[in-house]
């Protein structure tokens, strides 16, 4: 898949802004653990993400394996934590009114 045809413009971000799609995100992944003995920028260009993109993409797969650096939030963690603190503003407004 074409990174233009994984990515969509995210609103409220700069036009150069990306979101790609998890199986995109999965294969680019792959890319980097099964080539071990070439750097991340070089493996970059081939899907077209940006290196620091795809370090944050390992780097967080490793967390959700368990492999992360203590106190790290895996992905399910993160997405619970915006949905809990959406709840709360949610909730200091209602009890505004």
């Amino acid at each position: 898949m074409a990174p233009e045809e994984a990515a969509q413009v995210v609103s409220g971000k700069s036009n150069m802004s990306k979101r790609y799609t998890a199986e995109f995100k999965r294969d680019a992944i792959a890319l980097v653990r099964s080539s071990p003995h070439r750097n991340v920028t070089e493996i970059a260009r081939e899907p077209g993400v940006s290196p620091e993109g795809l370090r944050g993409w390992v780097k967080q797969a490793k967390t959700d394996r368990g492999e992360g650096p203590t106190g790290a939030l895996t992905s399910d963690e993160r997405e619970e934590l915006r949905r809990v603190r959406r709840e709360l503003a949610e909730v200091k407004k209602a009890n505004e009114i």
